[in-house]
């Protein structure tokens, strides 16, 4: 299952895990990527708390943490090459894993539907 934030970032859910990373949208918004800073694996963070800094050749932004939790492990294939994230968003070029504090919070996000809509 995917589910989608109003900031571009995926949520794709495995077992007591979501997978978080930024949408083919977002990727090609920000342009080719050159670095890629990830949190550190057991940090607690809540909705909102800019967790990722990326740059890009275009600009450089942070990337916020979508729900309350735990991060459990980080893409350090993405520092090494942050070029994955453009070529692979959904796949390949994650960001993190983390265990959420309330996984009912998956239910205020956007489906693939709704984030079409949303980017139209």
């Amino acid at each position: 299952m995917l589910k989608f934030t109003e900031e571009h970032e995926w949520l794709k859910v495995e077992g007591d895990e979501v997978v978080v990373g930024i949408t083919e949208y977002a990727a090609e918004q920000l342009g080719d990527l050159v670095f890629v800073e990830l949190p550190e694996e057991g940090a607690t963070v809540a909705k909102g708390d800019e967790i990722v800094t990326i740059e890009s050749v275009k600009a450089a932004s942070d990337i916020q943490a979508p729900l309350d939790g735990t991060v459990t492990e980080v893409n350090t294939a993405i520092v090494e090459n942050p070029a994955l994230v453009n070529e692979d968003p959904l796949e390949a070029g994650w960001f993190f894993k983390m265990t959420l504090e309330n996984k009912g919070d998956l239910d205020d996000l956007m489906d693939e539907d709704a984030y079409s809509k949303f980017i139209a």
